[in-house]
């Protein structure tokens, strides 16, 4: 299948100065995620175009094109979730949402924010855009990574494998190496990011799978058959984090 780019569509520019300014911005306040989608659009580049165009041409992803399904309401639809068999992907979600204080609403709001006065085209690549801002709060309960620093660094890191583009890793290495200079050596902050990037690259991707029926499934098989693999690295962090009393520090930094 070949994807719909409308022909208005221009060219992104790579601008690394404008992303060290937003990542500033970012490095002050994390959770500030409008941040997060300058540094993709100024990074970036024309990867997106280049990965929905291989995204096309598999079995999965043509059929996610065509389907069009879009995800935020079937997200914050937390009382269907709830019906759901506890174990299962759909119940983990909802309780990490709930947990974190987090609505797939709320992450449309945020970039919302960059969209604000740019043209919309609405073809597949604003249709793959939204499906990889979608997925992102449902790939931290399938990693297991959480939503601290270190947490999101390593979820864009493991990314990173499948949504490509330097932006994930500017901000991966830059955020852990920004933690690592406030945490204990001991913590071995960079692991996690290393490892993070290597369960990536032995996973399977989670943009082009029927949302649906994964919330469905059972977290364990989910995992197992997604090959997302146990972050023994971040855990190993986190530990150490929280006996040398860093935690809750860096937590809140």
């Amino acid at each position: 299948m070949t994807p719909f780019i409308d022909e208005r569509r221009k060219p992104s520019r790579i601008r690394p100065i404008k992303a060290i300014g937003h990542m500033r911005k970012l490095l002050r306040d994390n959770e500030d995620t409008e941040q997060v989608f300058h540094i993709m659009d100024a990074l970036n580049g024309n990867n997106m175009v280049r990965k929905l165009g291989a995204f096309a041409k598999t079995e999965k992803g043509a059929a996610c094109l065509k389907r069009k399904c879009e995800l935020p309401e079937i997200l914050d639809d937390h009382a269907t979730l709830k019906g759901l068999p506890d174990g299962t992907v759909g119940r983990a979600y909802v309780a990490f949402m709930e947990r974190e204080g987090l609505t797939a609403a709320g992450l449309v709001e945020e970039s919302e924010k960059w969209f604000e006065g740019q043209e919309r085209f609405e073809d597949d690549f604003d249709f793959y855009g939204r499906r990889m801002r979608d997925t992102h709060d449902l790939l931290h309960v399938l990693t297991g990574y959480g939503r601290d620093q270190l947490g999101e660094t390593s979820v864009l890191a493991f990314s990173h494998a499948h949504n490509g583009g330097f932006g994930n890793l500017f901000i991966a290495y830059i955020g852990a190496r920004d933690l690592a200079k406030k945490a204990p050596k001991s913590a071995r902050i960079m692991d996690s990011v290393r490892e993070a990037r290597k369960h990536g690259r032995e996973s399977l991707p989670l943009m082009p799978e029927d949302i649906v029926a994964l919330l469905r499934e059972p977290l364990e098989s989910a995992r197992k058959r997604l090959n997302f693999q146990v972050p023994k690295a971040y855990k190993a962090a986190l530990d150490e984090l929280q006996n040398s009393g860093h935690l809750g520090q860096l937590s809140a930094a």
